[in-house]
């Protein structure tokens, strides 16, 4: 019997992160008895008068929202960390260590439209989004050392509000993830001198096999050692560590092929796909970064269907990451989306 990717259990390196992901295409095709989500509600209003995003309503901290009539950034009113946190460095042995944290949390509001995602804005609209994420960047990185954008879409990803927003999460030190990242990355260029991900980008294009979309500066992939069913990466074709240095037309790019993607995934299973996304810049220390590629992590939960999930259980809890379909059978589903999105046919 000779061996095929497609139906034999195997397992995959992921070089970003030094970790292995086992791939179980043969399990697709078992039956389906377990939990289904109630799909989402499909018709939203353009405004919620209970919403506490909206423009103009009051927030659960008693603020008022401006009557804002493109993106809106505040402080998150029950922040996960604080900028005067004191100083606290204790090690009670090896076991035993505590150190304090500082840092900064916001939310931004993509659009004053409580019945839009991003998938559903225009070109313009997101093209506001990335700039205004590369300007918290550039002003969070002046005073702290990681800055965390990211957007959790849908109840079945924690969203607490429908309404179309993301957050950024700044801290004075690098979370466990972006550690993992820098040291790969790092030892990544001593060894071949070329950027990681700058390489695997070139990789990709030239199998096409897990490539979903391109243009002429960015590229969307299911990576190699993809670990959610639908999972994918965004990456620029070009060398470049951070948000903010991007220039005008890089943006404009990104706006574009943002659009498609998230319409790709709205059109997958034809529901407002649930995920959560984030980008990955080089830190903002005085060490040499040169090392890091920016790019954006998508992790959405469908597997089958809107309303069957996949489970992070028991072997993926206990052992190793775990998924059914291959890398490949994603990116080909994706691929095959139409571009016009599923609410406008």
């Amino acid at each position: 019997m000779s061996f095929d990717l497609e139906k034999h259990p195997h397992r995959r390196y992921n070089p970003l992160l030094d970790e292995w992901i086992l791939v179980s295409p043969h399990r697709a095709k078992r039956p389906w008895q377990g939990s289904e989500e109630r799909p989402p509600a499909i018709v939203r209003p353009p405004y919620d008068p209970d919403c506490y995003l909206c423009p103009g309503n009051t927030r659960a901290n008693g603020d008022r929202n401006p009557n804002y009539e493109s993106t809106f950034v505040f402080v998150n009113d029950y922040s996960a960390v604080l900028p005067d946190a004191p100083d606290f460095d204790k090690c009670a042995g090896a076991l035993f260590k505590t150190m304090s944290l500082r840092g900064e949390a916001r939310v931004i509001c993509f659009s004053p439209r409580h019945d839009l995602t991003l998938a559903e804005m225009s070109l313009t609209e997101i093209e506001r989004v990335v700039d205004l994420w590369a300007r918290q960047t550039l002003e969070l990185g002046e005073r702290y050392s990681w800055v965390q954008v990211f957007e959790n879409r849908g109840a079945m990803m924690g969203a607490s509000n429908p309404h179309p927003h993301g957050q950024i999460w700044a801290t004075d030190s690098l979370g466990s993830i972006p550690h993992k990242e820098d040291a790969q990355q790092r030892a990544f260029s001593e060894r071949c001198g070329n950027r990681l991900l700058l390489e695997y980008a070139n990789r990709e294009l030239e199998m096409a096999e897990r490539v979903v979309m391109e243009n002429s500066s960015w590229l969307v992939v299911v990576p190699y050692w993809a670990l959610w069913p639908y999972e994918t990466m965004l990456l620029p074709k070009f060398p470049v560590m951070r948000l903010p240095e991007l220039d005008a037309r890089q943006r404009r790019k990104l706006s574009q092929i943002l659009k498609r993607l998230l319409v790709a995934y709205d059109n997958l299973f034809e529901t407002s796909f649930p995920y959560s996304m984030g980008w990955h810049g080089a830190p903002h220390s005085g060490d040499a970064n040169d090392h890091w590629q920016l790019h954006a992590h998508f992790y959405p939960p469908l597997l089958r269907s809107s309303t069957v999930k996949k489970f992070m259980v028991g072997y993926e809890m206990l052992a190793e990451a775990q998924r059914d379909i291959t890398p490949e059978q994603a990116a080909a589903r994706l691929r095959e989306s139409p571009e016009e999105h599923y609410k406008l046919r």
